[in-house]
C-alpha cells in the first residue's frame, strides 16, 4: 500500500492535444514519457522518484491501452537490464530509480548498454538526491555519465521544459545509438506546474513486433573484438552524432541581454534558484528576465564547446553555478576556453560553496561576490552592510544546547521495528554486547537514541553481506539487520545466501513489515496484502530455506518483547553451527493506520459499535525514572511535570499521537520496569449494554475512593 494513491489524479494522463495539464512534475514526466510513444517502463522506488513508480503503478490500465509494459523492478539493475530490450530493437524504453545509490546497483547493466549501445531511445530517469533533503552520501550522477559515455540531461525547473526534454532525450538517444539519463532533484520532482498536452503515442513498433521477428547484431553485443570497437566508436560516431543533436535542437538555453560583460552558465536544475538569487540582488524578476546573460546548461554532458566558447567571447567574466564536487563542469569549461585562446576569466568554486547544498543564499552570495569583483556596477547603490561583529550567544541558549541533544529522524509511533531493538538491548544487557552491521531502510534508526545499535551500514539489502568478515566462529557472534525490502533488493542472494553457502555462524534478523516501507510503502514479493497485478505472499521463510538455510525462526508479533529477547538470545548462544536467521513479522504502523483510519471513521460515521485502544501512564505509580523511554524512544511517549511539591522529577506521560501499539508496556514488562502504564478503550456508538458497564464502573470506582478518603481522614485523625 503505497503512502500516496494517484487514482485520480492519473486520469489527466488521457489529456489531448492542446488541452492544458495541471499538477505535480512527477505525473508530468509520466504524461512525457506516453506522448514521446514509450514502449516499456520500469524502475525501483526511493526518494525523490518513489512517488513516479506509485504514478505508474495506478496508471497501469492506461498503460495497457496503449500497450505501454509497466514493471516494478526488484532492484535497479533489474530495471537497467530490462533496457536490453531496446539495444536490438526500436522500442523506447524508459527506467527510473534514486540517484547515485541506484546507479551504483545498475552499473553492471549500464556500463553494457552503454557500450554496445542502442538501436531504439532509452532514457534513465534519475532522482538526483543531493543537498540538504538528501538521505543519502553526497555524490553526483555527473561522474557515471562521464564514466560510461551516458548523456546527460538536467532540465530547467518548468514542466514545459521537462516534458519537452523526454521526447528530444529518447530522440538524441536514437541519433546518436546511446543512453540518455535525465536527472531531476528533489524540488523539482514535486514542483506544481502546468504545460499544453499532446496525444499520448501507441508505440509505432510493439513488444509484440519485437518478439515475433527477433533480431540479432553481434556488434552490438558487449564481447572482444566488438567491445573494443565500441570505444572507438563513441568517440568517433556517437559523441559527435550527439554534439550536433544537441545543437540543431537547442536543447540548451539562452536567457537575458546578448550584450551582457559579466555571464552566468549554469546547470539546468539550477535555474529556479539563481533567478530568485538574481531577483534578491535587483537584477532579474521573478519570471526569469534577468538583466545578466544565462547560459543554461539542459544537457550537462557532454558540453557543447561551440556554445560555451560564443556565450564566454568578448565578455569581461563568467561563472560557472555547478552544485556538488569534484568541479567537473569548471574545469571542462576551463578546457574549452583555454583550448580556443579565449582569455575570459572564468569563476566557479572560488566564490561559491565547494560542496553542499546551492541554496539560494549560498548562490546569491556567490554571485555577489563574482559581480563585486568583475561588475560592481551592476550591483548598484546598496544598503549598509549589518555590524558583522559577533554577537555574544544567550547564556541560557548555550546551556540548553549542552543538554539537549540533537534531534534526528526516528521511528515512527508504534513502529514494529522499534520492540526488535529494546528486545535487542535487553539481550545486551545479559550477553554483552556484539558487532551489529545495519542496512539501509527505517531499521537504520537503530543506530541513534536510544537504542545506540549498530556499527555499520553498506547499502540496501546489504546488511547480511556486510558482517561476511566475522563468519568465523569462536567469538562472539554478529548480528546482521536489514529490511524485508532490502532482502528481495540484494539481501537474499548476496546475504543469505552467502552466508549458507560459507556456512556464517552469525545472526542475520530480517524485519518483516509487509512492504517496503522505507521508500513509501509499496507491495514487495511478501507483502500480506492482495495485489490484482502482482502475486504477493511470497514467504520470505521459504526464500531462505530455498537457499539452504536450517536455523529459521519466524516472530510473528514483534510487539512481544519477551519472545523477541528470547529468540535473540537462542540465536546468540546456541550451538549449531551456520547462519541464525530470525524473521521478526508486524505490519507496518503507518501503512497499517492508512489502511484501518478509513474503515474506522466510516464505521464509526455509520453508526457501528467501535472500540478504540488507548494507552497512559498512572501518575501515582510512576516513579519518574524514564527507563521505559529510554528502551522505547517512542515519540508518544513524552515526561509531565506534578503539581505535587513532594515529588520533583517528572512522571512519564503518553501524548494523543498514541496508535496503542502497546510497545511500551510490553517493554515495561519484558525489563521488569513499573507498571505504571494502562489500557483504556474508548467506545464509539456505544450499546445500551456499554452504557450499564460504564455506569457500574463508576460507581464501584467512586465508592472505592470514597472508601479511601475516609480511612485517610481517620488515619490522620489519629
Amino acid at each position: 500500500m503505497a503512502e500516496r494513491s494517484f487514482a485520480k489524479e492519473v486520469e489527466h494522463l488521457r489529456l489531448g492535444d492542446g488541452e492544458v495539464f495541471r499538477g505535480e512534475a512527477i505525473l508530468a514526466i509520466t504524461k512525457g514519457l506516453l506522448q514521446a510513444g514509450v514502449s516499456y517502463v520500469g524502475g525501483y522506488q526511493g526518494s525523490p522518484i518513489s512517488h513516479l513508480m506509485d504514478v505508474l503503478a495506478d496508471a497501469k490500465d492506461i498503460l495497457g491501452e496503449l500497450g505501454v509494459n509497466f514493471q516494478s523492478s526488484a532492484n535497479e539493475a533489474t530495471a537497467a537490464a530490462m533496457l536490453s530490450a531496446s539495444v536490438m530493437y526500436p522500442l523506447r524504453g524508459a527506467v527510473a530509480w534514486k540517484s547515485t545509490v541506484g546507479t551504483n546497483v545498475a552499473s553492471d547493466a549500464l556500463a553494457n548498454l552503454a557500450s554496445g549501445g542502442v538501436t531504439g531511445g532509452t532514457l534513465v530517469i534519475i532522482g538526483e538526491d543531493y543537498g540538504e533533503g538528501s538521505s543519502i552520501m553526497q555524490e553526483r550522477t555527473h561522474a557515471f555519465a562521464m564514466k560510461s559515455q551516458m548523456w546527460l540531461l538536467d532540465p530547467r525547473p518548468d514542466h514545459t521544459c521537462i516534458v519537452d526534454l523526454i521526447a528530444k532525450g529518447f530522440e538524441l538517444s536514437e541519433a546518436s545509438n546511446t543512453p540518455v539519463m535525465l536527472e531531476v532533484r528533489v524540488r523539482t520532482c514535486h514542483m506544481h506546474g502546468h504545460f499544453v498536452a499532446k496525444d499520448n503515442v501507441r508505440p509505432a513498433f510493439s513488444l509484440d513486433d519485437a518478439l515475433n521477428a527477433p533480431k540479432r547484431d553481434l556488434g552490438r553485443i558487449v564481447l572482444p573484438p566488438a567491445a573494443y570497437e565500441h570505444e572507438q566508436e563513441k568517440i568517433a560516431r556517437r559523441l559527435p552524432a550527439a554534439i550536433d543533436f544537441i545543437r540543431r535542437n537547442k536543447l540548451n538555453e539562452w536567457f537575458g541581454p546578448a550584450d551582457g560583460r559579466v555571464g552566468i552558465i549554469l546547470q539546468g536544475g539550477m535555474y529556479n534558484n539563481v533567478i530568485r538569487a538574481l531577483q534578491y540582488l535587483g537584477l532579474s524578476d521573478a519570471y526569469g528576465n534577468t538583466q545578466i546573460p544565462l547560459y543554461v546548461m539542459n544537457v550537462t554532458y557532454p558540453v557543447i564547446d561551440s556554445e560555451v566558447a560564443e556565450f564566454s567571447q568578448g565578455k569581461d567574466a563568467v561563472l560557472i553555478v555547478e552544485e556538488g564536487q569534484p568541479d567537473y563542469l569548471e574545469q571542462a569549461l576551463n578546457t574549452v576556453l583555454r583550448r580556443r585562446d579565449i582569455q575570459t576569466p572564468l569563476h566557479g568554486k572560488d566564490v561559491l560553496p565547494m560542496a553542499g547544498d546551492y541554496t539560494i543564499q549560498a548562490i546569491m552570495n556567490g554571485v555577489q561576490a563574482f559581480l563585486d569583483k568583475r561588475a560592481p556596477q551592476l550591483l548598484g547603490n546598496r544598503p549598509p552592510v549589518p555590524d558583522a561583529r559577533p554577537v555574544l550567544a544567550d547564556p541560557k541558549v548555550v546551556h540548553l544546547k549542552s543538554v539537549v541533544p540533537p534531534r534526528p529522524p526516528g521511528l515512527c509511533t508504534g513502529c514494529p521495528e522499534r520492540p526488535i531493538f529494546a528486545a535487542m538491548k535487553l539481550v545486551q544487557q545479559e550477553l554483552g554486547d556484539h558487532h551489529v552491521s545495519a542496512d539501509i531502510g527505517c531499521h537504520l534508526f537503530s543506530i541513534l537514541p536510544p537504542f545506540n545499535i549498530g556499527n555499520t551500514t553498506m547499502g540496501f539489502g546489504l546488511g547480511a553481506a556486510s558482517s561476511a568478515a566475522f563468519s568465523q566462529s569462536g567469538g562472539k557472534r554478529s548480528i546482521a539487520v536489514m529490511g524485508d525490502g532490502g532482502f528481495w533488493h540484494n539481501g537474499l542472494t548476496s546475504g543469505i545466501g552467502n552466508a549458507v553457502f560459507n556456512k556464517h555462524d552469525g545472526v542475520f534478523l530480517i524485519v518483516d513489515n509487509f512492504y517496503s516501507s522505507a521508500t513509501g510503502g509499496q507491495d514487495i514479493l511478501s507483502s500480506r496484502a492482495p495485489n490484482k497485478h502482482r502475486k504477493t505472499n511470497n514467504p520470505i521463510s521459504k526464500a531462505v530455506a530455498g537457499v539452504g538455510a536450517t536455523w529459521v525462526r519466524e516472530v510473528d508479533r514483534t510487539y512481544d518483547v519477551g519472545q523477541m529477547r528470547a529468540v535473540l538470545k537462542e540465536a546468540l548462544t546456541t550451538k549449531e553451527e551456520g547462519p541464525k536467521i530470525i524473521i521478526a513479522s508486524s505490519e507496518c504502523m503507518l501503512n497499517r493506520q492508512r489502511r484501518e483510519k478509513p474503515l474506522v471513521a466510516k464505521a464509526i460515521k455509520g453508526g457501528q459499535r467501535v472500540v478504540k485502544e488507548r494507552f497512559g501512564v498512572d501518575e501515582d505509580v510512576c516513579t519518574g525514572d524514564h527507563a521505559c523511554i529510554r528502551l522505547s524512544g517512542c515519540p508518544s511517549l513524552s515526561v509531565k511535570q506534578l503539581d505535587d511539591p513532594l515529588r520533583d522529577d517528572p512522571v512519564a506521560a503518553i501524548d494523543n499521537s498514541c496508535v496503542a501499539c502497546g510497545n511500551c508496556g510490553e517493554v515495561s514488562e519484558a525489563a521488569a520496569l513499573c507498571p505504571s502504564f494502562y489500557r483504556a478503550e474508548v467506545v464509539h456508538n456505544p450499546t445500551g449494554w456499554d452504557r450499564f458497564k460504564a455506569k457500574l464502573s463508576m460507581a464501584l470506582i467512586g465508592f472505592l475512593q470514597q472508601r479511601r478518603d475516609r480511612r485517610r481522614i481517620v488515619a490522620e485523625a489519629a
